[in-house]
């Protein structure tokens, strides 16, 4: 798989820390998988591993987030708004493999696809905050 297709089965995890309990999470992965059909081993261990960073800094993430957003605070956003500038905020602080433009532009892609009309230039600005 690209990377651009694993971001997209790491965003959907980090969406569902929002609606599962901590100890559903490993169950959920696990039926998630069973409907990834094709994937290596190696690829839905990235997928795993990444989900589980983001959700284990989602605290810290929110604080950085609260901090940069005036008027929207993470209790305020949409859920899916949310999932993405939490992946990709960990992406900037935290994934040395990741750009910082990288990070925002597939964060813009995937707000593209699954957010609101004004979730792109949403997502994009959040992060043009964090990025200076």
């Amino acid at each position: 798989m690209k990377r651009t297709v694993l971001r997209e089965h790491i965003f959907k995890m980090v969406f569902g820390i929002e609606f599962n309990a901590k100890d559903e999470m490993p169950q959920q992965m696990e039926l998630y998988f069973e409907q990834l059909e094709g994937a290596k081993d190696e690829e839905l261990e990235y997928i795993q591993t990444k989900a589980q960073k983001v959700a284990g800094r989602a605290k810290e993430i929110d604080a950085l987030l609260n901090a940069h957003t005036t008027g929207w605070k993470t209790g305020r956003m949409n859920k899916v708004d949310l999932a993405i500038l939490r992946l990709a905020v960990y992406e900037m602080k935290w994934d040395e493999e990741v750009p910082t433009g990288v990070a925002i532009d597939e964060a813009v892609e995937l707000a593209k696809k699954y957010s609101s009309n004004e979730g792109p230039a949403f997502v994009n600005a959040v992060l043009a905050k964090l990025a200076d």
